[in-house]
């Protein structure tokens, strides 16, 4: 028997269903059909047939031939409907040609799998669409965690594009941070979306699961597309809590904010990196107790210094914890480096390195795929810089920090931060004094998703103008002092600076 998980399986209780529907009725004035692709046990399909009663014609599909026989039994029991339940794969299905022979306007609802494509792979299972890049991600984008995706993503998606030109509504429960790519990628790729909306439910107390999760409510065929979409607190219109819409190709969560601090977007002057990563922090960090280094398994070593370097992470610098009480040990200065070296240099390294090939030499990550033995990535010059301003990329908090040395090294953050490279702790207080002012929080806060995994990304922060962000705080000139002074050793950009005034328009670079 295929494993329950495999169909990202949280069966819909029918009190919710019945909510929902009652919700899609206040809207839609006519239905001729009511499809739900992956029925379950049911829920949805009896719920609309409740409300709707005889005059639509409805469809129910599952894989499972279990849950196609309760849907059936479900549905048969309201009365005379003129209803089909059949087993079917939602991937092999003709969708455009199955939709097309359907009496409009139509009411695709329902609770597909919750699964990602990765989840799915750690339990082997197979229940996946056919491999394929549709969310245009290119480079490393496409072999680390920005290619994973929510197996409901890619449905609503194949919906969404097999009914352009149809007049339909579409009412279905997924992740909050799932509607929010699906609705990117419709607007993006220009397909026929009306009005939409994000209603909040309680997925701890209807599935049992802490997660982020809504009603997705969209339509196609209306005659206008729309890029903004409201989210509201429940299964009502009553109580909108935000707008997120579409701003230069990507993602705002709150559009009024935004507009009103828009002209803060701009040039990325100090590129935003992430921290070093190496998938291994039980051997790869270390706490220090006489003289000893200790790694995550407890086992205590003698270790040259040449290659560990103080340590801050999420929790720390969320919580304001900037004295590093960790070391992270980095086999190289820039990615691509030798590590061979080490066996000359730090002999005592190489030997703990040795002792624990078989867990580095199991990394999962393509990203250490043909490159020397025990590599590390996300290093560089920029790592080793004597002072940074950083942030978490794991919490709400937006609290950026100041960085400098600890026992003489300088302080590395690891992957899930951000930072950018300073030469002095005075110039990393200075900038992260202005990312942490009103202003600056306002406009990144209408930029940020707090419920989505990794709310601060280096795509959001590359979209702060340091400059200009100095200008609201009258210290232009300060900025330009730094800015304008790119270090070789923190591996910065060479900066573009653009005067403008209504006479001349300066171009200086430097």
């Amino acid at each position: 028997m295929i494993p329950k998980k495999e169909y990202g399986d949280f069966q819909t209780p029918l009190s919710l269903a019945r909510r929902v529907v009652a919700l899609v009725e206040q809207q839609e004035a006519q239905i001729g059909t009511i499809i739900e692709p992956t029925c379950g046990v049911g829920a949805f399909l009896q719920a609309a047939a409740e409300r709707f009663g005889v005059s639509p014609n409805y469809w129910g599909f599952d894989l499972n031939a279990e849950y196609v026989q309760a849907a059936s039994a479900a549905i048969a029991r309201i009365g005379s409907l003129t209803a089909t339940v059949q087993q079917r794969d939602f991937y092999a299905t003709d969708w455009e040609g199955f939709l097309s022979e359907q009496t409009g306007p139509l009411l695709i609802i329902g609770n597909p799998p919750w699964i990602t494509n990765a989840g799915m792979g750690v339990i082997r299972g197979t229940n996946l669409p056919a491999k394929s890049n549709f969310q245009g991600h290119s480079g490393l984008a496409a072999k680390t965690g920005k290619a994973n995706f929510d197996i409901s993503e890619w449905m609503l998606v194949r919906l969404l594009q097999a009914l352009q030109g149809k007049r339909a509504a579409i009412a279905m429960l997924c992740k909050t941070a799932t509607a929010r790519k699906v609705l990117r990628h419709a607007w993006v790729n220009g397909l026929d979306t009306g009005p939409s909306s994000l209603h909040l439910i309680d997925a701890a107390a209807e599935f049992g699961v802490s997660v982020d999760a809504c009603l997705f409510y969209t339509h196609t065929g209306t005659g206008g597309l729309e890029s903004t979409a409201t989210v509201f607190r429940s299964l009502s219109f009553d109580q909108p809590l935000q707008t997120f819409g579409l701003s230069n190709g990507e993602l705002v969560s709150d559009v009024d904010t935004y507009r009103e601090l828009r002209d803060l977007e701009g040039m990325e002057y100090r590129k935003w990196r992430s921290g070093v990563k190496h998938d291994a922090a039980q051997v790869m960090e270390f706490t220090r107790a006489d003289g000893y280094f200790i790694n995550g398994l407890g086992e205590r070593y003698e270790l040259e210094d040449a290659y560990l370097f103080p340590l801050l992470k999420s929790s720390d610098l969320a919580n304001g914890r900037l004295r590093p009480t960790r070391f992270v040990l980095l086999t190289q200065s820039r990615v691509g480096d030798l590590t061979e070296k080490i066996r000359r240099t730090a002999p005592k390294t190489w030997r703990y390195l040795l002792d624990h090939a078989d867990q580095l030499d199991k990394r999962g990550s393509s990203v250490y795929a043909n490159r020397a033995r025990f590599s590390i990535f996300g290093v560089g010059d920029y790592s080793f810089s004597s002072a940074k301003v950083a942030i978490s990329g794991l919490y709400k908090n937006l609290q950026f920090q100041a960085l400098g040395n600890a026992g003489g090294k300088p302080i590395v953050v690891d992957d899930t931060c951000y930072f950018i490279p300073c030469d002095t702790k005075h110039e990393a207080e200075f900038f992260a004094d202005l990312l942490n002012s009103e202003t600056a929080q306002r406009f990144i806060s209408a930029l940020v998703f707090t419920d989505a995994k990794r709310p601060v990304t280096a795509d959001i922060l590359r979209r702060i103008d340091l400059k200009r962000l100095a200008e609201y705080a009258g210290h232009e000139s300060t900025a330009i002092e730094y800015l304008s002074s790119p270090s070789q050793k923190s591996g910065r950009q060479r900066l573009l600076f653009v005067n403008e005034s209504e006479e001349h328009r300066t171009i200086r670079c430097t």
